[in-house]
């Protein structure tokens, strides 16, 4: 596995790997691996001829009293795991490198970045978006894959790509859990033994949810009541949202008469924890 540090060197080797007619296939991330990331990293090879990752915690989607400077990182134990894998190339640029002296451009999607985890970390999808363009540009490939755990960021993505003519095919995976059914994330580590067990009671809700809406429940109050409910079971949880989105327009719905979004972010202790699923509706 080789690894790039520089842009212009990164975008040199995708330059030549397309005169040779070669797919890339990218896995964008921020580095601390669990085994969604591992997940992704298999799911794209099958979309592509060379396999990309890219290793960066971007500081311009964090709020200025957010966890930048603690998030989670071990970049040897991620080159190892990448390498194990059979990844092509690491790409992990320094923070120079992407925003250098002098940055003043950003890509911002607007409308559906404005509710759920916009109107919480209200630079989050700005950043997201504008790192995301600038490893397009970079490594230039032909698919990218996304987890289906930070549904938002995936349709922002999405809008990006379609309202920029972005050539890009953007995939997106569902989430990957623990085997008690808590979502994998990076900062499921910021957790104690006692707040981990409290955080199962995000994907719990989300299956109470789908109980209510099997056995005929269509009111999103009701729906909505007993996801809080079984969120409030747990100690040292505080719900930052919950809420039921069209999981096209997030447009706020009243009525679960098709698939509806079902959207969480909770904070556990001092970790901001996030989980959705797209309630189905029985025909």
């Amino acid at each position: 596995m080789r690894i790039i540090e520089g842009v212009t060197e990164m975008q040199q080797q995708a330059d030549a790997w397309r005169r040779e007619n070669r797919r890339i296939a990218l896995v964008p991330t921020m580095g601390y691996f669990h085994e969604g990331h591992l997940t992704l990293m298999r799911a794209v090879r099958n979309h592509g001829d060379v396999l990309v990752i890219s290793i960066f915690v971007n500081p311009a989607q964090f709020g200025p009293k957010e966890d930048l400077d603690r998030y989670p990182r071990d970049l040897e134990r991620d080159l190892r795991l990448a390498r194990e894998l059979g990844v092509d190339v690491a790409f992990v640029p320094r923070t120079q490198e992407i925003y250098p002296d002098g940055y003043q451009t950003f890509v911002e999607v607007k409308e559906i970045t404005q509710v759920l985890c916009g109107k919480s970390r209200p630079v989050f999808f700005r950043g997201v978006a504008t790192v995301v363009a600038k490893l397009f540009n970079i490594v230039k490939p032909h698919a990218a894959i996304f987890g289906e755990k930070d549904f938002q960021q995936l349709m922002t993505i999405r809008r990006m790509v379609a309202d920029l003519n972005m050539d890009v095919e953007i995939l997106g995976h569902p989430t990957v859990r623990e085997a008690d059914g808590l979502a994998m994330s990076s900062r499921n580590a910021y957790l104690s033994l006692d707040q981990r067990v409290a955080a199962r009671r995000l994907s719990q809700s989300l299956k109470e949810a789908q109980v209510l809406v099997d056995r005929g429940e269509r009111r999103a109050d009701a729906i909505m009541n007993r996801v809080r409910e079984v969120l409030a079971e747990g100690d040292d949880v505080r719900i930052d949202y919950a809420e039921l989105r069209d999981p096209q327009t997030f447009e706020e719905v009243s009525q679960v008469s098709a698939p509806t979004l079902l959207a969480l972010a909770v904070f556990v202790g001092m970790a901001r924890l996030i989980d959705n699923c797209v309630l189905a509706v029985p025909s």
